[in-house]
């Protein structure tokens, strides 16, 4: 795997990382090149390059900050706090979080849409993770017979479909 890949921490750094890959592929830098030396995504570089060949440095610029499609830093601690109340506080029926719950309690509350993979990575980035079970349901039987009952054995062999002549083709007879 390769380096890894540094984000930003504003609009207005994220800006100059990209106005600084205009001066580079300016310069005749390869694409991979300028995302090593940036320690951004080769993804990411290669569609900073398509916008600069199309509109130049200014194709690059900051257009402001995106729609609602992220949390604050305040809705994220809120969230935390939901989630700590558990599954059951939000009318669910059991104490367990699906991805698809917490997406539908963050639609619901803050009014913004994740894909699941989305709300796998922001609840990896807020310290939660997967987790299984430590104690195994009490009506669990180890001992159970699960198999009842014993079908009969085949009592005659199945008849061949295939030509005579060896072909596996109904269509093409084989060679002869």
């Amino acid at each position: 795997m390769g380096a890894r890949t540094r984000r930003p921490v504003s609009l207005v750094e994220a800006e100059q990382r990209r106005l600084q890959a205009a001066d580079l592929f300016e310069q005749g830098m390869r694409q991979n090149k300028v995302a090593e030396v940036l320690g951004a995504s080769r993804q990411a570089v290669s569609l900073w390059h398509r916008a600069w060949r199309e509109g130049a440095s200014d194709a690059l610029l900051s257009t402001g900050p995106g729609g609602n499609s992220y949390l604050s830093a305040e809705q994220e601690a809120e969230l935390e706090v939901l989630l700590r109340a558990g599954p059951v506080e939000h009318g669910w029926e059991d104490q367990r979080w699906t991805l698809a719950r917490i997406g539908r309690l963050i639609e619901e509350r803050f009014g913004v849409t994740y894909e699941l993979s989305g709300v796998w990575r922001l609840l990896d980035r807020l310290g939660w993770s997967w987790q299984v079970p430590k104690v195994r349901a009490i009506e669990r039987n180890e001992e159970a017979n699960w198999c009842t009952q014993t079908w009969p054995a085949a009592s005659h062999l199945r008849r061949s479909r295939q030509p005579a002549d060896g072909s596996a083709s109904r269509m093409r007879p084989g060679p002869g």
